[in-house]
């Protein structure tokens, strides 16, 4: 996010680099700077003869480099921007040539989404010297409640760590999605606000009852009126709650409340550390290890493992959602 914002002032301050490629798992930012590229290098009266927009899998890189050596109209330089030009990987080492001596006048721009180059060849350590390469990596999925409240904080807006936790589970790492989200709970709350569970429920309509992190507070808490109510809801909304995900949540939960048990130091901020996990839930941990020894953990884990092959039909074929989240409840906290 600090590359991404440097990249930005640079390029405001006019210190423009005539060859950018965007690379990396991570589409979110490579869009954002690209958009940012289209919309502000060049004015609106020079974007009509000046900015050219093309795709890798209509184009080839001879295309691209004719583009980049044209000669800008009545402006001080063009835009070119190639986006996908991840569908030009068996032949992008070709821009190697160009990126020796890029056109000056040209901001030549390389969307090469969900790939990387290869970090041997000469195309790579060309553009390291003659452009901006920038490497746009995926987060895990324990970094992104922090990305969601740095967003936020940058718009004057908070966020309840249950209410990120509810956008991770229900949107997984995929930052774009979760940025659209967010703008819209932007439109409707005033600058200053908390965004809370109630928030996300009414807005985005993601239950602040019904979902997984409630299910995964109530077994670790074994309250078992709570988890029942909420596998019912479950079984009869299988669409919005995949059994795989309920699994793979609580697999993570009770792998990582393994690890809280062998921890020498449980002091909240440690375990915070350790687990990975923002501090507000480290009081679930420290409830669920009451109620689970080890012993019960191991086999809450050894259960889930056999209840994820048989939700993907191995040794269960076509076993409803809602038996499946039972047999999960019975063998976890009986």
């Amino acid at each position: 996010m600090d590359e991404v914002k440097r990249i930005v002032s640079d390029i405001k301050s006019g210190n423009i680099k005539p060859l950018y490629v965007l690379m990396g798992e991570e589409p979110y930012y490579i869009d954002r700077i690209a958009g940012f590229i289209e919309g502000n290098v060049l004015s609106e009266e020079e974007k009509g003869f000046n900015q050219m927009v093309m795709y890798g899998k209509d184009v080839g890189v001879g295309d691209i480099v004719e583009a980049a050596k044209r000669y800008p109209m009545m402006a001080e330089r063009q835009v070119v921007i190639v986006k996908e030009a991840q569908e030009l990987s068996r032949t992008i080492e070709n821009l190697a040539s160009y990126a020796e001596q890029p056109q000056p006048s040209t901001v030549l721009v390389i969307c090469y989404k969900y790939k990387t180059l290869d970090k041997r060849k000469k195309l790579y350590k060309t553009v390291k010297k003659s452009g901006e390469l920038f490497e746009s990596k995926k987060l895990y999925e324990n970094q992104v409640g922090d990305w969601i409240r740095r967003v936020l904080a940058g718009k004057k807006y908070g966020i309840n760590p249950k209410a990120a936790s509810m956008l991770v589970e229900f949107l997984g790492t995929d930052l774009g999605k979760i940025s659209n989200e967010l703008e819209k709970l932007q439109l409707v709350l005033p600058p200053g606000t908390e965004i809370t569970p109630v928030h996300i429920e009414e807005n985005i309509g993601i239950s602040k009852d019904y979902n997984n992190f409630e299910l995964r507070k109530a077994v670790g808490e074994r309250d078992v009126v709570k988890a029942t109510r909420i596998i019912h809801y479950f079984g009869q909304n299988p669409r919005d709650n995949p059994f795989v995900v309920t699994v793979a949540l609580l697999f993570n939960f009770f792998s990582q409340l393994l690890q809280y048990h062998g921890l020498s130091d449980k002091s909240p901020k440690n375990a915070a550390s350790a687990l990975r996990i923002n501090l507000f839930f480290v009081k679930e941990y420290e409830a669920a290890a009451r109620n689970y020894p080890m012993k019960q953990v191991s086999a809450a884990v050894t259960a889930l493992r056999e209840l994820d092959m048989k939700g993907k039909g191995v040794g269960a074929a076509n076993m409803p959602q809602s038996d499946l989240l039972k047999e999960l409840l019975v063998r976890i906290m009986n």
